[in-house]
């Protein structure tokens, strides 16, 4: 995916390329075609699979390679705000029910680990929002009263019981409300499982055109060849184009660094995964084989190309991770990689049908939960397949800004 993706992603380097994926060298008809080959396009492939629907997936470029390669995968339940900066776009039992659904798109991962097996590097992780400043001390308290009263597995923590290495004046703990994942891994295993039920997946695969027809379409594809199905799926990520002129959200580009395996990790209890009250927010976690990620920094997309900025922000995130774990002292960085990154006013991402056009569906996992967005996306078009109507669609409407 030229332009979403600079630099060297961990996840597509630390990985070997086992198997390729053939192009499409015929005409086909099918259920659905899902456009999209990175985890989002493999997780609607899974789940369609999984009900008995037939689906061609098409990958543009190689599977897993554009910003499924740059994503961290520190999944979890909360949104990128906290719910009292929020209200004005959402209700409150609105984020409540975002948090349910995040924490059940979580479990959908472990089901699926327990069904298939672990070739993903899953882990189940408590998550930590903090805050290093006094002045922010009262949004977490905020946020922890929010969760607490509406049921959620939650503890506070000041900077007198703060248990980390690094400087915390005030910590919210989310009891196993998170998990980490290999998200090159988990994308393979994925279209593994659901090529085994039927599923077809086809790299390299560009789709140029797409024709609406009354009971269907057909997507026409860089070689020529035609894949005529009864609904289309987008799961293209950050580039939609090619289906609409649609401003979905707000783009950024966001920068990740990763370290080589280090000898012992120190300081981070239980290997929390981590993300801070500042706004752009870093994030934090740990890899099965001890290499440490840090994350964020975001700035504006349209200086994705800008070298110089690039280089700057690499070297902040270094230095923040250096400074809040000072006692582990082989931290060397192996990877610096950026790519764009897409939120929307209210956190939460787009599924279901396209305003206009019925066979045109929607699943694009925006904000920082973006692959659980995705599962649930995926849960809830197949189920829309069979005219079965979620209504928990109704958070994710693709008209929901529209005046």
């Amino acid at each position: 995916m030229q332009g979403y993706v600079k630099g060297k992603p961990i996840f597509t380097s630390i990985n070997n390329v086992d198997n390729q994926y053939p192009y499409l060298t015929e005409d086909l008809e099918t259920d659905v075609v899902i456009v999209g080959g990175g985890v989002t396009g493999s997780i609607c492939s899974y789940y369609m699979s999984k009900n008995n629907i037939k689906s061609v997936l098409i990958e543009k470029g190689r599977i897993a390679h554009g910003s499924t390669s740059v994503t961290t995968s520190l999944l979890q339940y909360e949104l990128d705000e906290n719910a009292s900066d929020l209200t004005e776009s959402i209700e409150s039992k609105d984020i409540v029910r975002a948090y349910e659904l995040g924490i059940h798109a979580l479990k959908e991962i472990e089901k699926f680990v327990d069904e298939y097996g672990n070739r993903c590097d899953y882990i189940k992780r408590d998550t930590l929002l903090y805050t290093a400043k006094n002045l922010e001390k009262n949004s977490i308290k905020e946020e922890y009263e929010f969760r607490k009263k509406n049921g959620f597995d939650v503890e506070y923590i000041d900077e007198l019981d703060n248990p980390y290495m690094f400087d915390l004046k005030a910590g919210l703990l989310s009891k196993k409300g998170g998990a980490e994942i290999d998200p090159y891994k988990f994308t393979k295993h994925l279209l593994e499982v659901s090529k085994k039920k039927g599923a077809l997946v086809y790299e390299n695969t560009d789709a140029k055109k797409i024709e609406y027809l009354n009971e269907g379409v057909i997507v026409h594809t860089c070689y020529g060849y035609k894949i005529k199905a009864k609904k289309v799926i987008v799961a293209t990520g950050y580039n939609t184009s090619l289906f609409t002129n649609k401003n979905f959200g707000t783009k950024y580009s966001t920068f990740n660094i990763a370290t080589k395996p280090v000898k012992e990790i120190i300081g981070w209890k239980d290997r929390v995964l981590i993300r801070d009250n500042s706004d752009p927010y870093n994030y934090l976690r740990t890899t099965n084989d001890n290499r440490l990620i840090i994350g964020g920094e975001d700035i504006d997309f349209k200086e994705i190309e800008d070298e110089d900025i690039a280089l700057k922000k690499y070297s902040i995130l270094e230095q923040r991770l250096k400074s809040m774990f000072k006692d582990i002292d082989d931290i060397e960085v192996e990877y610096r990689y950026c790519g764009c990154f897409e939120t929307t006013k209210d956190n939460l991402g787009y599924i279901g049908s396209d305003i206009k056009n019925d066979n045109l569906w929607y699943c694009l996992g925006y904000g920082a939960n973006g692959i659980l967005f995705a599962i649930l996306g995926a849960m809830m078009l197949s189920k829309l397949y069979y005219n079965e109507k979620d209504e928990d669609m109704r958070l994710f409407k693709v008209n929901r800004f529209d005046n």
